[in-house]
């Protein structure tokens, strides 16, 4: 039996076959470790869990959003445009947390928007039932949501400390009482908080947070130059894997002429805004909801 970190519920032993359960359930159910393995996946209060694999939708305007917590945020354009926009404004990312509690989800690394990738900040707040309440584009590329649930109705619902394993528990402790005897600064004390909360997976450290940039892949960095000529060699080693694959198929790999200067600034290429309309309607522009 496992219990992946960093989950902490208690289950119920799901069946009996001697191997003595920890974290309250046996060997014998796959199917059930599987299911409890990607529960145990998702970093925050546990009540919240339930939303995970549900969908939640509103329209607004001519527009359609979806949000599937702890998946995505997406958008679609609700018209009979050959070319509607569809795309998404963020996948699950991380929490904000302020003042020992969980602030709102952010939904990041969405589809391209000019120069950065659409991002969205979600909300949750006390209502009667499970609904996404409100969406706004407070600045471009960047979107609020409100999404209402009965499951924070409760004044303790969105405290961090008492979602955190005993073990983060007893670091926060020690780290009170640091600032307490002047054993740490108060900057001291926020990194430390910081680290236990990327340790609890509430929040990326800033290497996983960094933004993939416009139309590539995150570029590496090499901490010495050994790193970087392995680097180069496994690349050139795939490079010439793809290109047998090619040849073997009968695709020609070799590289295209170049554009001489004349064609680059010929006045017909479309420009860059042009080329974005031509893709579809890149979703919407100020605060217009």
């Amino acid at each position: 039996c496992f219990c992946p970190r960093p989950c902490h519920l208690s289950l119920a032993p799901v069946c009996s076959d001697g191997a003595g359960p920890s974290c309250g359930f046996s060997v014998c159910a796959p199917a059930f470790h599987a299911g409890l393995s990607l529960l145990c996946s998702l970093p925050g209060p546990a009540h919240l869990f339930r939303l995970s694999g549900k969908c939640f939708s509103l329209v607004e305007s001519t527009y359609k959003y979806e949000f599937c917590p702890f998946h995505n945020v997406t958008q679609h354009e609700q018209t009979f445009r050959w070319n509607a926009y569809s795309g998404i404004l963020g996948i699950w990312h991380e929490w904000e947390i302020s003042n020992n509690t969980f602030r709102g989800m952010w939904m990041r690394d969405g589809d391209s928007c000019r120069s950065r990738s659409r991002q969205s900040k979600v909300e949750l707040t006390c209502g009667k039932s499970n609904r996404l309440a409100h969406v706004s584009e407070p600045s471009t590329c960047v979107y609020a949501l409100t999404f209402e649930t009965p499951l924070v109705c409760h004044p303790h619902s969105l405290l961090v400390y008492p979602a955190l394993p005993p073990s983060l528990q007893r670091r926060w402790d020690r780290a009170e009482q640091d600032l307490a005897d002047e054993l740490i600064t108060a900057q001291g004390y926020d990194k430390l908080l910081r680290a236990l909360f990327e340790d609890a997976g509430y929040l990326k450290t800033p290497q996983e947070s960094e933004s993939v940039p416009e139309g590539g892949a995150k570029v590496p960095a090499f901490q010495t130059l050994e790193d970087c000529s392995e680097a180069h060699r496994q690349m050139a080693k795939e490079l010439r894997r793809l290109k047998s694959v090619l040849t073997q198929h009968g695709i020609p790999h070799t590289r295209p002429a170049e554009t001489s200067s004349s064609e680059h600034m010929d006045p017909k290429t479309p420009t860059d805004g042009t080329a974005e309309q031509l893709r579809g309607d890149p979703g919407l522009r100020g605060n217009t909801l």
